[in-house]
């Protein structure tokens, strides 16, 4: 049985597919004008530990997550940096993507762009017009009247809020107290530049919340199984997602709403006025390993808010670097699954992704006399199909003789003092997939 808090029921609900063995899930992707935060990056890393799960139980999983390149901060930044919507959108999707990789977050099944999706939302639109849940303004753009939507902000938890007729909102992002009539078209004006469609509801290109349900129907169908976020987007986006999806469809857009908590740093929100915004670069620039930051995040239960400190971030990469090195230490040899760890591991995944008893039931069996090396590796290996920590890869190769070379050289800077040299040298080890480590016994070469 699996089982997660639903936001939606508020309320851990039994998962049962839409379709038997296999799973559909949506997942509300990046904005791509500015390198993602770690605030953002939860979010990914908790759908790609939950598509782990459901694959781990053996459904087949169809996962959709969404490109949004074109919003009114990706329009705001493209005219700050004076260069075209497609080209400011593409650097930071390449750079997202790369985000992706070095979180050892498995690439969705399908990452649409809404720019490619324009005919679909206007289809939506429409639809949203000829059903009386929208209406076009005086100056040509289309707004959801949400007074014709039963049962607006429940997700949220904000149905009782005072619903001000006739007032609109036309920016993309608001405040649950603005909960009024908010733009599905927007008309075209000096502000959006060269970025329009033509269409048959006039010059003009999509508010941010229609792009969501346009994609997540044309790839998962009007109903699906699971759409995933981070919390801030409970209101208004998701809460406006359901709107449009079911007065269009008139049948429930997501049986799962699943939404993890925020990420404050050193106690506070992160806000560029305080100079506090953390990225993978950032913690590069430290010379943290990435999936430190994965091994930290899975410590904590992806719905309980997390306060980062650099303090708790090389303490994650320390134990990582623990695991690797113990894991590396049972041999070679792979053996059997051990079946009873396997299903309390499984018990724990299951109960809406405790992944932090199931991180401590990973050094409970690293300790544990009773079973052999080989029966661990075989463990940690089936384990890591979830935790995503990169176990896989780690393998007892012989180190190539171009980097024992550089080893070497390192070894004779430090020796005659020249501690800049060596720290060139290690820096040129690293880049090449390898660390070294000072020890009595003399250098200590790994595989990264």
């Amino acid at each position: 049985m699996i089982k997660f808090f639903n936001t939606l029921t508020r309320k851990k609900d039994e998962f049962k597919p839409l379709k038997e063995g296999i799973v559909s899930m949506y997942h509300c992707g990046p904005t791509v004008y500015d390198d993602a935060h770690i605030g953002n990056l939860r979010s990914f890393v908790f759908a790609d530990t939950l598509r782990r799960v459901f694959a781990y139980n053996e459904y087949k999983v169809k996962q959709v997550m969404n490109i949004t390149d074109v919003d009114d901060k990706t329009i705001k930044r493209s005219r700050e940096k004076q260069i075209s919507l497609q080209e400011l959108t593409k650097e930071y999707t390449d750079i997202f993507l790369k985000d992706l990789e070095a979180l050892n977050i498995l690439k969705p099944d399908v990452l649409p762009q809404a720019t490619d999706h324009i005919p679909e939302m206007v289809v939506l639109i429409e639809a949203l017009l000829e059903k009386g849940f929208a209406y076009k303004s005086d100056d040509g753009s289309v707004y959801f009247k949400i007074d014709a939507s039963r049962g607006y902000g429940a997700l949220a938890g904000i149905q009782d809020v005072e619903l001000k007729k006739g007032a609109r909102i036309s920016q993309d992002e608001y405040t649950k107290e603005n909960a009024n009539d908010f733009v599905l078209w927007k008309v075209w004006s000096d502000d959006d530049g060269d970025v329009f469609w033509e269409t048959s509801l006039g010059k003009g290109r999509p508010g941010w919340h229609i792009e969501c349900s346009a994609m997540s129907m044309k790839y998962l169908g009007e109903e699906f199984d699971i759409h995933t976020g981070g919390i801030d987007l409970l209101f208004p986006h998701h809460t406006n997602e359901i709107a449009q999806s079911e007065g269009a469809t008139n049948k429930l857009c997501a049986r799962f709403w699943l939404h993890n908590e925020f990420i404050l740093v050193e106690g506070k929100k992160m806000a560029k006025s305080l100079g506090n915004i953390i990225t993978l670069k950032t913690m590069s620039d430290k010379k943290i390993y990435p999936l430190a930051y994965r091994y930290w995040l899975l410590t904590g239960h992806y719905r309980s808010p997390l306060n980062f400190t650099w303090d708790a971030l090389t303490g994650a990469e320390s134990a990582l670097k623990n695991l690797y090195e113990q894991y590396e230490n049972l041999g070679t040899e792979i053996g059997a699954v051990h079946e009873e760890y396997k299903k309390r591991f499984t018990d724990f995944v299951n109960s809406d992704l405790d992944t932090p008893r199931a991180l401590a039931l990973l050094w409970e069996l690293l300790k544990d006399k009773a079973v052999n090396n080989a029966s661990k590796k075989a463990t940690l290996l089936d384990f890591d199909r979830v935790l995503g920590l990169g176990l896989s890869a780690i393998q007892k190769e012989p180190v190539p003789p171009e980097i024992l070379d550089l080893v070497s050289k390192r070894e004779e800077a430090r020796k005659s003092g020249n501690w800049e040299k060596a720290d060139e040298l290690r820096k040129e080890i690293q880049k090449n997939g390898y660390s070294v480590e000072d020890t009595a016994e003399g250098p200590k070469t790994k595989n990264r």
